[in-house]
C-alpha cells in the first residue's frame, strides 16, 4: 500500500496537486471535443478530400501535443518568478507574430494566410499558428505582470527615461500608458487588419484583465477616449493616403444588418425572384440552419450521429459546434456544456480567492474570463443572440491552434493552482493547533464546559 493507504486510480488522483476540478473539466472537454469533431466533420472531409478517421485520428495527435504542453507548465513552472519572467515577452512575442501578418510576411520559413478574406494565421515550417487566440493568452500574462509593475512601481525603462531627461515620466499616469495602455492600443490597431470580432473580443479581454488588476475604471474609460481617436485618425490617414487600413470594418454593417434582420421576412419577400433568394439562401443558411439544429435537438438530441444539419453548414464543427452539440445531445448536453465551463469559472473564483500574488490573481482571473467568456459568447451566437463572429467553442471545436492555445492557458491555471496549494498546505502544516495536543488538557477543558453548562 502507499503512504496514503491507496493504489490505483484512486492514489493517482490523490497525488495529483493543484486544482483537481479543473483537472477534470479539462479532460472532459477533450473527450467531449474527440466524440463531437467525429460526429460533425463529414463535410470538412469532402473538402479536405480525406476521412473522418483521419480528421479524428489528427485531433488525438494534436489533444496528445495539447495535454503535453499542460504537463509542460504544470510540471515545470514551479516558482512564480518564471512565470512572471517570460511573462514580460508576451507583449513582444504578440507584436511579432501581428506584425509578420500585418506586412503579410511571406518567406520560405515563415508566411501569412489570408482565409476568407482575412490574414490571421501565420504558417511556420507548414505548422499554421492562429495568432489571434496566442495573442490572447499571452497579452493576458503581459498585461498582469506589467499592471503588478505599475502599482508597484518597478519599471526599469521608465526610470531610465527620467534619468534620461524625460521629466513626464515620473507620473504614474503615463508610466501606466506606457507599460500597458501603449501596447494594448498596439494590439488592438493589429488585430483590427484581421478581424473585427476577434478584436472587440480580445479588447474586451485585456480590459477585463487590467480592471481586475487594479486599474480604476476612469483610468479605463480615458483610454477608451484615446483608443477611439487614435483609431480614426489612423483610419483617416489611411483614406487620405487612398489605402484603406482597417479592410475587415466594411464587415460589420452586413454582421449588424443580419442580426437585425428577420430571416424568414427577407426570403419571403424575395421568393419569386430565383437569382435574389438564392442569395439571400446562402446568406442565412449557416445561422439559420444553427437555429434548426437547437429546434430540432429536444431534450436528449437526436443521439450520436443523427445530426443532419452538419451536412448544411460547412462550418459546423467551428463556429456552431454547440448547435451540433444541442442537436445530437439534446438540452441535457447543453446543460453539461454550461456546467464545465461554468465550473471553471467557479474554480478560478476560488484561486483568485486563495492567492496572495497580485500578478498570479491577475493572470488566473484574466485566463479563466477569456475561456467562459469566448464559451458564452459562442453559446449566445448559436442560439442567434448578436451578430456573427466567428468565435469557436474552446478545446471542442475543431482547430488545432485554437486548441493548442487553450491548452497553453489551462498549464498555466493548473500550474498556478499547484503553487497556491503547496502554500496553503504549508500553511496548514505551521499553523499552531486549534486544540490542545494533550488528551489530559482536553478533558479538562470539557469537564469545565459541563460546569458550565449546569450552572
Amino acid at each position: 500500500m502507499s503512504e496514503n493507504g491507496k493504489k490505483g486510480i484512486f492514489g493517482l488522483i490523490d497525488r495529483i496537486e493543484g486544482d483537481k476540478v479543473i483537472w477534470i473539466i479539462l479532460l472532459m472537454l477533450i473527450m467531449i471535443a474527440l466524440v463531437c469533431i467525429s460526429s460533425s466533420t463529414p463535410l470538412l472531409a469532402l473538402m479536405d478530400d480525406t476521412t473522418r478517421s483521419k480528421i479524428i485520428t489528427k485531433h488525438v495527435i494534436v489533444s496528445g501535443i495539447g495535454l503535453g504542453i499542460v504537463l509542460f507548465f504544470y510540471t515545470f513552472v514551479k516558482k512564480i518568478g518564471v512565470l512572471r519572467f517570460f511573462s514580460k515577452l508576451g507583449f513582444f512575442f504578440s507584436f511579432a507574430m501581428l506584425g509578420m501578418l500585418a506586412i503579410r510576411i511571406n518567406t520560405p520559413i515563415v508566411r501569412a494566410l489570408e482565409i476568407n478574406r482575412a490574414v490571421r494565421i501565420l504558417e511556420v515550417f507548414h505548422l499554421q499558428l492562429h495568432v489571434f487566440e496566442f495573442t490572447k493568452v499571452l497579452m493576458i500574462m503581459y498585461l498582469a505582470w506589467a499592471v503588478q509593475a505599475w502599482r508597484e512601481n518597478k519599471l526599469r525603462l521608465a526610470d531610465a527615461l527620467v534619468a534620461a531627461g524625460v521629466k513626464f515620466m515620473e507620473k504614474p499616469v503615463a508610466r501606466l500608458y506606457l507599460y500597458v495602455f501603449i501596447p494594448m492600443l498596439t494590439v488592438t490597431g493589429l488585430t483590427l487588419k484581421g478581424g473585427v470580432s476577434s478584436t472587440l473580443f480580445i479588447t474586451l479581454i485585456m480590459l477585463v484583465t487590467v480592471f481586475i488588476g487594479g486599474v480604476t475604471f476612469r483610468k479605463i474609460l480615458g483610454y477608451l477616449g484615446v483608443m477611439i481617436c487614435g483609431l480614426v485618425l489612423v483610419g483617416a490617414i489611411g483614406q487620405i493616403a487612398g489605402k484603406k487600413v482597417f479592410e475587415r470594418l466594411e464587415t460589420v454593417p452586413t454582421r449588424v444588418l443580419m442580426a437585425s434582420e428577420n430571416p424568414e421576412e427577407v426570403l419571403e419577400s424575395v421568393r419569386y425572384d430565383k437569382k435574389e433568394l438564392k442569395e439571400q439562401l446562402d446568406k442565412y443558411k449557416q445561422p439559420l440552419s444553427a437555429k434548426v439544429a437547437i429546434s430540432q435537438g429536444g431534450l436528449f438530441g437526436k443521439g450520436p450521429g443523427g445530426s443532419t444539419q452538419r451536412y448544411i453548414v460547412p462550418i459546423m464543427f467551428e463556429d456552431f459546434m454547440f448547435s451540433f452539440i444541442v442537436e445530437e445531445y439534446g438540452i441535457l448536453g447543453a446543460i453539461i456544456i454550461i456546467i464545465l465551463y461554468g465550473g471553471l469559472l467557479a474554480r478560478g473564483s476560488i484561486l483568485v480567492r486563495n492567492s496572495t500574488n497580485a500578478f498570479t490573481k491577475t493572470a488566473i482571473a484574466g485566463l479563466v474570463a477569456m475561456i467562459s467568456g469566448q464559451a458564452l459568447m459562442h453559446m449566445l451566437i448559436n442560439v442567434d443572440i448578436g451578430p456573427l463572429t466567428g468565435q469557436t467553442l474552446p478545446l471542442i471545436s475543431h482547430g488545432a491552434a485554437s486548441f493548442l492555445a487553450f491548452c497553453m492557458a489551462f498549464g498555466i491555471i493548473l500550474a498556478i493552482s499547484r503553487m497556491i496549494k503547496k502554500r496553503m498546505d504549508k500553511e496548514e502544516r505551521e499553523a499552531a493547533p486549534i486544540v490542545p495536543s494533550s488528551g489530559d488538557s482536553v478533558k479538562d477543558t470539557l469537564s469545565d464546559l459541563d460546569q458550565l453548562e449546569s450552572m
